[in-house]
């Protein structure tokens, strides 16, 4: 006799237990649900992923605390954003987060540069050496690699972490000095193309990439002045952009307090300076790593973020909850 509630004694209305429950591939998690993007994702638990809960580093076999660590904890993370009141807090330590209740307090999304190239060497530096981390690294074929849950509090950006979302974009940076970018960046002799010539260690893992995807969507060098310094930078690549835009889309929809648009001067174009703090803590949407301090360039004057806004306010019209 079949058990109430079972079909046949066997599936339930959860489904057959011992089913394994596909995915496709491009989900990210925050606060435990899976949401689609439409582009590659790869989760800190997937083969060949980015675990920044791991407490051992990834790389350097048998070392638990990264060589220059932020703080006493082997943890690189935080699980409690610290801007909470006292009674959501205690709601939070008490039964965790829910994706309306991050909603109500993550309205911040910030972009940096890595500095490193690929993401494979940001995470190395960011986890194994530095002791710090990201939500995602977004590397230079556009995958995107998830580190953390977004109800976590990573540390990538100082003062706005208890606000923010944080994105590593894999590029080598932006300099004063130009020449520092040859070391990263060829131009074809045949049709003067700039393309991204990776060191052999990391281009080994892409075997089938096609070049055209390691180019640069803007094929000149890009000039620009980001808090008070003139610094030269390559754009990202097309891949990166789409990839970018459509994971942002994702966050806009599932966190609405991040709103797809970018701190502005007068002439409506993006500051290229920091706000203060008071500008900070009321400005709710998407800034540069530069804006949280001025300190920091990235994600540098190359960074496209007309195209990027254009792309993510395109993608949640075409969408629409």
């Amino acid at each position: 006799m079949a058990v109430a509630g079972l079909v046949g004694g066997c599936a339930t209305p959860y489904g057959r237990p011992g089913e394994k429950l596909l995915r496709r591939g491009d989900e990210i998690v925050v606060a435990g649900q899976f949401f689609h993007t439409g582009t590659r994702v790869v989760l800190w638990m997937d083969p060949g992923g980015y675990d920044a809960y791991r407490l051992e580093c990834r790389f350097a076999r048998g070392q638990t605390q990264p060589s220059r660590p932020v703080s006493d904890s082997p943890a690189r993370y935080s699980s409690l954003r610290r801007h909470l009141p006292q009674d959501i807090a205690n709601q939070v330590m008490e039964s965790g987060w829910t994706v309306p209740l991050l909603a109500e307090h993550v309205d911040l999304l910030v972009v940096h540069y890595d500095a490193c190239g690929t993401s494979r060497r940001c995470f190395e530096v960011l986890h194994d050496i530095r002791g710090l981390s990201a939500h995602f690294l977004l590397d230079v074929d556009g995958t995107i690699y998830q580190t953390l849950d977004v109800k976590e509090r990573a540390w990538h950006a100082g003062v706005a972490n208890d606000r923010s979302v944080g994105i590593e974009i894999a590029n080598i940076g932006a300099y004063e000095d130009p020449t520092v970018l040859e070391n990263w960046y060829c131009r074809c002799p045949g049709c003067g193309r700039t393309y991204l010539a990776l060191p052999a260690q990391e281009a080994a893992r892409w075997p089938g990439l096609e070049l055209c995807r390691l180019q640069p969507a803007r094929n000149e060098l890009i000039c620009g002045k980001i808090n008070g310094r003139v610094l030269h930078q390559h754009d990202l690549t097309d891949a990166q952009y789409e990839a970018l835009i459509r994971l942002v889309a994702t966050l806009c929809r599932v966190l609405p307090r991040i709103r797809p648009e970018y701190p502005r001067d007068a002439q409506n174009r993006v500051r290229d300076e920091a706000l203060s703090a008071e500008e900070l803590a009321s400005f709710s949407g998407i800034v540069g790593h530069w804006h949280v301090t001025c300190e920091k360039v990235d994600p540098g004057p190359a960074f496209d973020w007309e195209r990027f806004i254009r792309g993510v306010r395109r993608e949640l019209r075409r969408c629409p909850w």
